[in-house]
């Protein structure tokens, strides 16, 4: 339908073509800006780069899946409404729309607006660059590397790895033939719980184990924990687009209170319970060089997950395993939890504004999956599954526990962006 605005026109500078077509470029570069996981704030901000290239100016209302604007030109003005058919993440997408958008005013006097939709095309057909074993992999890898972070053992971490790849296929699974989002985020926790329960029984009548490995389950699932939406969102709250922020807000707890009430459903019906990881005694120096790695792994699984390429999954990695190394060692010298979440993302912030000019990727795809492995998944689990058993007064201190270091990662992405980011921190 795009080019249906721009098929008569198509030897006409961008700049010189009329409202509506120009409107309609904006309107598309909005919504796919929005479709691969971008907050209000950022594409907020490409659709006003590209409205500058055309002389025009644009109002935006924008939501988690739709964006209502209006352009001015002169006496003119066009309204339009769009809206995407769901909410994802595509981090790799989100570059290449950066790459358009930046210098887009001084191609917009070559180049007609039907070659930019062209150009449109190309980015949206990039789709996926991994394969869905890859994906499963990475899901896998990720969750395993959480596991071990979490205090997990070998066993635990082998019996997630595949837990979790499996889940993650039937969900991925569901999503391309558009299950909707109830539907497949249960499907995919009832499908990891049941395997990651089904290993932890065989390893125990195969080999003799004595030790209680039921705890780990939890970890098998935390591949749907939306991670993206939890930080975008506190991002536009803190920039006062508090639609977008609010909606962001309110899907990840939809998804989050889905898959808690899937596993803790899963946990009653088979006789589980959150209990604490055994103590395993590892090395002071081994496990803090095993920390480093793990936290690599962990990011850098969720980043292919969220379509990065090699390069910016080994970016957000790096940084991941920095903020992340960082925290935990404040947790252990006593630093409370939520003061440690704020420091860790304030630093893979720092680091993200610093590494920018030499990789060019945008902060967005590399602070964000660098966070996401410190985000609470434990701890929102526990909440629920208390509730759910009527024990209101620790199911209100997990989930207590779980919101206030939820609130403390987008914060400190927020300062490090004040500190390092002039456009940012002034009200706009």
């Amino acid at each position: 339908m795009w080019h249906n605005f721009t098929e008569g026109d198509s030897d006409t500078p961008a700049v010189k073509s009329p409202l509506p077509e120009k409107a309609a470029l904006i309107g598309r570069v909005g919504l796919m800006f929005l479709a691969s996981g971008a907050g209000a704030y950022r594409v907020r901000a490409a659709m006003n780069k590209v409205s500058r290239g055309l002389g025009v100016t644009c109002n935006a209302g924008i939501g988690i899946k739709s964006v209502e604007y209006t352009c001015i030109e002169g006496k003119e003005t066009y309204t339009a409404a769009l809206s995407n058919k769901s909410a994802g993440v595509n981090t790799e997408r989100l570059n290449y729309l950066e790459l358009f958008c930046d210098g887009f005013g001084e191609r917009s006097g070559r180049y007609s607006l039907d070659d930019f939709q062209r150009m449109l095309d190309t980015i949206e057909k990039s789709g996926n660059s991994y394969k869905l074993w890859q994906l499963c992999l990475a899901a896998g890898a990720a969750c395993a590397s959480f596991a071990f972070l979490l205090g997990a053992g070998s066993v635990e971490m082998l019996c997630t790895f595949f837990a979790a790849a499996l889940g993650f296929m039937v969900r991925k699974l569901l999503l391309q033939r558009h299950i909707t989002l109830f539907a497949n985020t249960a499907a995919a926790v009832l499908t990891s719980c049941f395997v990651y329960i089904l290993m932890v029984k065989s390893f125990s009548y195969l080999f003799d184990y004595a030790m209680d490995y039921q705890a780990g389950y939890i970890c098998s699932m935390l591949f749907v924990i939306p991670g993206f939406p939890l930080i975008t969102g506190g991002i536009d709250l803190a920039k006062l687009d508090l639609r977008s922020g609010l909606e962001r807000i309110t899907y990840a707890v939809l998804v989050i209170g889905v898959a808690s009430l899937t596993c803790a459903f899963t946990a009653e019906l088979l006789h589980f319970a959150p209990v604490e990881f055994p103590t395993y005694t590892i090395p002071p120096a081994m496990k803090l060089m095993l920390r480093f790695a793990l936290s690599f792994a962990g990011v850098y699984g969720f980043s292919i997950i969220f379509n990065s390429s090699l390069k910016m999954a080994s970016v957000a990695g790096l940084i991941g395993a920095i903020a992340n190394f960082t925290r935990l060692f404040l947790v252990d010298i006593g630093t409370a939890p939520t003061i440690a979440a704020f420091t860790g993302a304030l630093l893979a912030g720092l680091l993200a504004s610093f590494f920018r000019p030499f990789v060019g990727f945008p902060r967005i795809t590399i602070t964000v999956p660098s966070i996401v492995i410190m985000v609470p998944g434990m701890y929102m689990y526990k909440g629920m599954y208390f509730i759910s058993a009527g024990d209101f007064s620790q199911g209100g201190l997990w989930f207590c526990k779980a919101v206030i270091i939820v609130v403390a990662l987008p914060l400190g992405l927020v300062f490090a962006r004040i500190l390092t980011d002039k456009n940012f921190r002034i009200s706009s």
